[in-house]
This record gives C-alpha cells, structure tokens and sequence, in this order.
C-alpha cells in the first residue's frame, strides 16, 4: 500500500474532513457547545475551526435570542457536497478509498 492510501484509511480525521463534520452539523443551525460534543473536539480546536470557517465564509454566527448560533452558508453547503462527492468517487467496491487507478475485469486483460 502506498504512504498516500495509507495516509486516507488511517483512523485519524483530516482536517476537511472535520470541517465537512461541522458543516454537517450547523446546516439547520446550532451551538458552539453542540457542535464541540458532535464533532468531539476540544474548545481550543473548535476555536480555530470556527475562526477560519467564520474567515472564509463556510459559517456564519447568528444571534438568536441572545445566543451565538452557528450556520452553515450556501458556500458551506456547497463544500459539503463537493466533499461528499469526492468521497464517493474515492470509494471501491469494497467501500474503502483507492487510489483512482481502474483495473479492467480479468477477461478483458491481454494475454502475452
């Protein structure tokens, strides 16, 4: 297995893959703490997270009766599906990502 695949199997999130999480639970709007115990990240992360999503406008902060709630833009959803569409192409039969190369069914492969 290639170091790249390797690296896209592994156990531990990347980082779009933790902004897709918080998109996914902000579409319809929701607290910091919600969002923090969803996506089990500490506060500080979710500072930096909120604070570059919040920059580029993934997010944004509405007051609702006083509270701070969290909603994903139409940018946001947006990436939401591109992340989820990428994704899908990624996924082998078997469901685990691969590496993009198709191998042709065995009868059609050249005999030499």
């Amino acid at each position: 297995m290639n170091a790249w695949l390797a690296e896209t199997t592994s156990k531990r999130r990347d980082k779009l893959r933790i902004i897709a999480e918080i998109l996914e639970i902000a579409k319809n709007g929701t607290l910091k703490t919600q969002i923090m115990y969803k996506a089990n990240l500490s506060f500080a992360q979710l500072n930096e997270y909120l604070k570059f999503m919040l920059k580029i406008k993934l997010m944004e902060k509405v007051d609702n009766r006083g509270k701070d709630v969290y909603v994903a833009t139409a940018k946001g959803v947006d990436f939401l599906q591109r992340q989820s569409e990428i994704t899908e192409l990624l996924k082998g039969d078997d469901e685990h990502p691969k590496n993009g190369v198709k191998i042709p069914p065995p009868n059609l492969l050249r005999k030499s």
